[in-house]
């Protein structure tokens, strides 16, 4: 595990409320980091999600891990209140070096017993807008600020790592569409020693998931009754792992612009999982199905 080797770095996990991003915080922690941790649920005032978690008890979560994490109240489908955040940023900090890009929401919208004619339009194209146009507008306003040092990565976190289906056009189309964009910004930003990569969980144990399967982290593999393949599911703090692991590689510009994996990048950079195991979702998913991811 790679501990204090970014101390000195400048994070911002944009989405860091919950589930992978506030894994990812976590893990920048672990490894020393300032993280700024951005989202719209604050325990004054919960985002439409409804859920219990805040973007202050992920930064008290960094703090106890050995960062220094800092909560900022934003709204990254806001393009001013995203030009604020960075604003903040440079004034206390003067840089930025790891992006984080894990804004989602889609959850709720996704209607999986629906082909894409039978599912709401509605809801459809507000997946897609709740998810690609945050990740826009926070690329268009954190590019400036690492093109100025020449040097930073940004990470976009997604659901695989290639194009095939999903289980859902709306949700398929989102999640690819995320690839698309590190390879696409990727190109524009290596000129300046900055790096954009995708990445993708496995079967990820998020707070919403044990709610969903009824358990919690102690007792979660009682939740295999109700799916025998969450045996193969990993916590968040094992793509927070991946990213310390890919922030502190000074290779990194050799990955730019394309997707990975938690369970390929524990075989590469060798970290754990939370209970010290190594989930390997793309080994379970070939054993199980005969395809590789």
């Amino acid at each position: 595990m790679i501990r204090k080797k970014l101390k000195d770095t400048i994070a911002l996990v944009a989405g860091g409320t919950r589930g992978a991003g506030r894994g990812i915080s976590v893990a920048l922690g672990e490894a020393g980091a300032t993280v700024y941790i951005t989202g719209r649920s604050t325990k004054n005032s919960p985002s439409e999600m409804k859920r219990s978690e805040t973007i202050e008890e992920t930064a008290e979560l960094v703090n106890a891990a050995g960062g220094i994490g800092i909560a900022v109240r934003t709204d990254h489908s806001d393009s001013a209140e995203v030009r604020r955040l960075f604003e903040r940023i440079d004034s206390e900090r003067g840089r930025l070096d790891l992006l984080v890009n894990d804004v989602w929401g889609g959850d709720p919208l996704v209607d999986w017993s629906k082909k894409f004619w039978e599912h709401s339009l509605e809801d459809g194209l507000k997946i897609q807008r709740s998810c690609l146009d945050p990740h826009l507008i926070t690329n268009y306003f954190a590019a400036p600020l690492m093109i100025r040092n020449r040097s930073g990565l940004v990470l976009e976190i997604t659901d695989g790592i290639d194009y095939r289906y999903r289980g859902n056009v709306y949700y398929t189309l989102i999640k690819s569409s995320i690839i698309n964009l590190a390879s696409s910004i990727a190109e524009e930003l290596k000129p300046f020693g900055i790096a954009a990569l995708a990445l993708t969980p496995g079967f990820l144990r998020s707070e919403a998931m044990l709610d969903h399967f009824g358990v919690d982290e102690k007792n979660w593999k009682d939740g295999c009754a109700k799916d025998p393949h969450f045996i193969a599911s990993e916590t968040p703090l094992y793509i927070g792992r991946a990213v310390a692991a890919l922030a502190s590689d000074p290779n990194i510009l050799a990955k730019t612009g394309k997707a990975f994996s938690t369970w390929k990048l524990s075989e590469e950079f060798d970290f754990v999982d939370a209970d010290g195991t190594r989930p390997h979702w793309g080994n379970y998913f070939f054993e199980k199905f005969g395809e590789r991811l």
